[in-house]
């Protein structure tokens, strides 16, 4: 099974803190049943600053350790960009990781609560220049939650989305675990990924949340998504069905409950 998002390298962001919790997170990774996992440190989100070139230094040495423990994993390079104005400037300055370096799929994080005015004519500019933005965790976001057309446009104008396997299984609550069920039955998430930033809290439950997946929108649905991580590492075209509108009294019903 592939990962493609994570905080896994050791004392660059909220995720691991040392080698040793990087040690622990990918034996739990394996544990798991993933074999391959792509390392997302937080970039340019106001408190982290991890540039392309650090990380694919700090991930060659996570792998070496990994091979010393022979533990089986694959860590890949990655990076959770927050939006900013100069995005564009990031990838062209060799700042801005693109997922596994030579795809063309790039990470975008919006803030918590909103989605910025500009996001629109950004992840445009960024499908211009050449990549495709990969929008992380849109059902944790207030602004979508309250309004899934934001999301609803950016798909339909060509981004992709990833949701959180905790968020599937219920770990961030039955509000978002509602939404991320109806972001999958409406086409407008593509990518499921752990986000995982530790063995405790933030841990990886990719089996779990494909189990979820699978109960509710059968095989068809798991073989999509696990196949677009493979699609992804392997910078390959994503499958991705027309989105759908999210209904209002299907969205009223997510704030009763």
């Amino acid at each position: 099974m592939i990962d493609i998002h994570s905080h896994i390298l050791p004392g660059v962001d909220d995720g691991a803190q040392t080698i040793e919790e990087s040690i622990q997170m990918a034996e739990a990774a394996v544990a798991d049943g993933i074999d391959t996992i792509i390392a997302t440190p937080h970039h340019k989100n106001g408190v982290y600053n991890n540039f392309k070139h650090d990380i694919i230094l700090q991930v060659g040495e996570l792998n070496r350790q990994l091979k010393d423990k022979n533990i089986p994993l694959t860590v890949l390079p990655g990076q959770e960009t927050r939006v900013y104005g100069e995005f564009i400037e990031g990838l062209e300055r060799n700042e801005v990781l693109t997922l596994n370096e030579d795809t063309n799929y790039v990470f975008v994080e919006f803030p918590s609560a909103s989605v910025p005015r500009y996001v629109s004519q950004l992840l445009f500019d960024i499908q211009l220049a050449g990549y495709q933005p990969v929008i992380v965790h849109p059902e944790r976001n207030k602004q979508i939650m309250e309004n899934p057309d934001v999301l609803y446009s950016l798909v339909k104008k060509g981004a992709f989305t990833q949701v959180t396997a905790g968020s599937v299984c219920g770990h961030f609550g039955k509000k978002i675990k509602k939404f991320s069920h109806q972001l999958l039955e409406h086409n407008l998430a593509h990518l499921v990924a752990s986000d995982a930033h530790n063995t405790s809290k933030r841990g990886f439950c990719m089996t779990e949340a494909y189990s979820h997946i699978r109960r509710t929108f059968g095989l068809d649905m798991v073989y999509l998504l696990s196949e677009n991580a493979e699609d992804v590492v392997a910078g390959r075209v994503l499958a991705a069905e027309p989105p759908e509108h999210i209904q209002q009294k299907k969205l009223f019903g997510l704030f009763r409950k």
